[in-house]
């Protein structure tokens, strides 16, 4: 074992800021974390309840005003007008995410302490853009609070798990159903015996971010501007969910990508020189083919022309490797794409102007329709694969994976004010 993870993970209770209201209100207060959430939604969520959580987490410009500040001041009248309530002692809260007929999600929420991806025990496994990051700074600082947890899994089986399965007896503090039909229920730790006790589980522990690397790489550079100006204090650590994969492990989906004004026919004819195209009848049967095979394969559409593209030879996965890093990262099939396709053969800068992203098929096909370009179609990246990536200490392409269900942005957020 290492130093540091014999320093690993750690978790503290904080004192949570929630809507004090019923759970029909509560259904009506929640929404989407706020890069899955297009201005549509937004709309439809504020026009649902016009206190919806996505006026704070996804703040717009009103008649030249600054976005940041609106939230802040929207955050500060919610709780002076007892929407939103502080709870009176500090807790780790257990959370729970019940999809229709699907599995059940659950976890601990609390405040982790922000750790150096090269210390091992916080694993990174894509890369960021400096344009979220500074988005979320802005409002991070303006609000000063987490106002959306990050995502982070690990390999559990100890007394957090154990802690996490056995609270069904006790009283739940806060339910909803939103409108996709998931189930939310929240309860409070307060026992600081169980706290030592989770404590203890924790610190020889890591985790891998599942979904939120823009803000935890926010919360490290806020942690370090507020240290240089005040120092140590409550913005060293970060809001949390933090899940056991073993035993309520989350589902991985893939994130489309959208070739921009790129033709399908042009893509086709310069990749088949590097590897095999076959035209099938629709989506769903290319989707069907790529499954079946080991090695690279992607769905490429115009929304009528469908093809699959495949790499027998291997010749776009050399493309994609690195001499630095593990072999395991050049053969994944989002690395394939952005840097043997796109870069190599198509020699397009991958930026996110070229390259765009669809959480869904429908939305990668209708993106590329609208511009003239090619939707992308790939597969998940498999759970064990994202975790050997990053233990190599090595980097995925942003937006790489897509892990559900994603925590309710609304029901539990942390405000340093409260932790002075």
């Amino acid at each position: 074992m290492t130093d540091a993870l014999r320093d690993g993970l750690a978790l503290h209770p904080f004192r949570a800021l929630r809507p004090a209201v019923d759970p029909d209100r509560l259904s009506r207060l929640l929404c989407p974390p706020y890069d899955v959430i297009d201005p549509d939604e937004r709309a439809r969520l504020l026009a649902g309840d016009p206190d919806n959580a996505v006026g704070i987490i996804l703040p717009e410009t009103i008649d030249g005003t600054d976005p940041y500040q609106q939230a802040a001041q929207r955050l500060d009248r919610a709780v002076s007008a007892g929407l939103l309530a502080v709870d009176a002692a500090p807790a780790l809260y257990v959370y729970e995410m019940q999809e229709p007929g699907a599995s059940t999600t659950r976890g601990l929420l609390g405040a982790v302490t922000l750790r150096d991806p090269a210390d091992g025990v916080i694993l990174p496994h894509e890369n960021t853009m400096a344009g979220p990051v500074t988005d979320r700074l802005a409002l991070m600082t303006a609000t000063e609070a987490n106002l959306e947890p990050i995502y982070l899994v690990y390999d559990g089986g100890g007394a957090a798990s154990q802690v996490v399965s056995s609270v069904d007896s006790q009283a739940v503090i806060a339910q909803a159903t939103t409108s996709d039909g998931i189930r939310h229920r929240l309860w409070a730790l307060t026992d600081r015996r169980t706290h030592q006790e989770l404590a203890r589980d924790l610190a020889t522990r890591r985790a891998l971010i599942a979904d939120g690397h823009h803000r935890y790489a926010t919360y490290r550079e806020l942690a370090q501007r507020y240290n240089a100006e005040q120092g140590p204090g409550p913005w060293d650590r970060g809001l949390t969910l933090l899940v056991d994969s073993s035993s309520y492990g989350p589902q991985v989906h893939a994130i489309h990508r959208v070739l921009s004004g790129v033709a399908l026919d042009d893509v086709l004819a310069s990749a088949a020189g590097a590897g095999k195209v076959v035209d099938v009848a629709s989506v769903e049967a290319g989707m069907r083919s790529a499954e079946a095979v080991d090695g690279f394969a992607a769905v490429l559409t115009d929304g009528t022309r469908v093809a699959v593209l495949t790499d027998p030879a291997g010749t776009l996965a050399v493309a994609a490797s690195r001499p630095d890093e593990p072999a395991s990262l050049g053969r994944l099939d989002v690395a394939v794409l952005h840097r043997g396709l796109v870069e190599q053969v198509l020699g397009l800068p991958d930026t996110v102007e070229t390259v765009g992203y669809a959480h869904s098929v429908e939305q990668a096909i209708a993106a590329a329709r609208r511009s003239g370009g090619t939707a992308v179609l790939l597969r998940p990246t498999p759970v064990a694969a994202v975790a050997a990536v990053a233990a190599a200490g090595a980097r995925m392409p942003r937006k790489s994976t897509l892990f559900t269900p994603k925590p309710a942005s609304g029901l539990v957020m942390r405000r340093f004010a409260d932790e002075r």
